[in-house]
């Protein structure tokens, strides 16, 4: 590699995102580790993730569909309030308007907050929850976190927050869901899975 003068992509320095609200009553685990959907909208998988800037931290929280691993709904921030996985959650109601939706996450203080469960309750969404500290409970959602990080985020120093949203939003909507390849969809994009299954049905 390095007389080709390539350079492998390394992970960056672990930030704690998953914080533990002790007192709070997580959701059951509606999924078992089963990152199955046989059509849209029957299952949203969910997490936070750190963007580093020169600045300090943005944080990134996604939601995707299962179905076709697009995300559905994403909202940045430079906190980690509930606010930010509720804007999150907001944005996949609206473009999607499903009916019945599993939401799948951590066990993080956000996702098990009162505001979050009030948006669920209110929206008919039915949220589920993985164990603590396990990455396999939340699997597809790391496999997003780690694409962001290996084709985004370990290439570029962002100089502030703003630099690190328009960089983001283009991934996501620009890359990731019109064009990005996934072999699980036999090797076309979330938006193209879609539209083929739709035209098929």
């Amino acid at each position: 590699m390095r007389e080709r003068n390539l350079q492998g992509a390394s992970r960056r320095k672990a930030f704690k995102t998953t914080i533990r609200d002790k007192d709070a009553r997580p959701a059951p685990d509606l999924v078992n580790r089963q990152f199955t959907a046989a059509e849209p909208d029957r299952l949203w998988v969910a997490d936070i993730t750190y963007v580093p800037t020169m600045t300090g931290f943005l944080f990134l929280a996604v939601v995707l569909d299962v179905f076709s691993r697009r995300v559905v709904g994403w909202a940045m921030a430079a906190h980690m309030r509930a606010e930010l996985v509720v804007n999150a959650l907001d944005m996949a109601l609206y473009r999607r308007k499903p009916s019945g939706v599993i939401h799948h996450s951590d066990q993080g203080s956000q996702y098990t907050s009162i505001a979050f469960s009030k948006r669920c309750e209110s929206a008919g969404v039915h949220p589920s929850m993985g164990s603590v500290g396990d990455c396999y409970d939340n699997a597809m959602c790391e496999s997003f976190n780690a694409t962001l990080e290996c084709e985004l985020l370990v290439k570029t120093r962002f100089r502030n927050h703003r630099e690190a949203e328009l960089a983001i939003f283009d991934f996501i909507e620009g890359w990731y869901n019109p064009r990005r390849r996934h072999t699980a969809l036999g090797n076309i994009s979330p938006m193209e899975f879609e539209r083929r299954k739709a035209r098929a049905a």
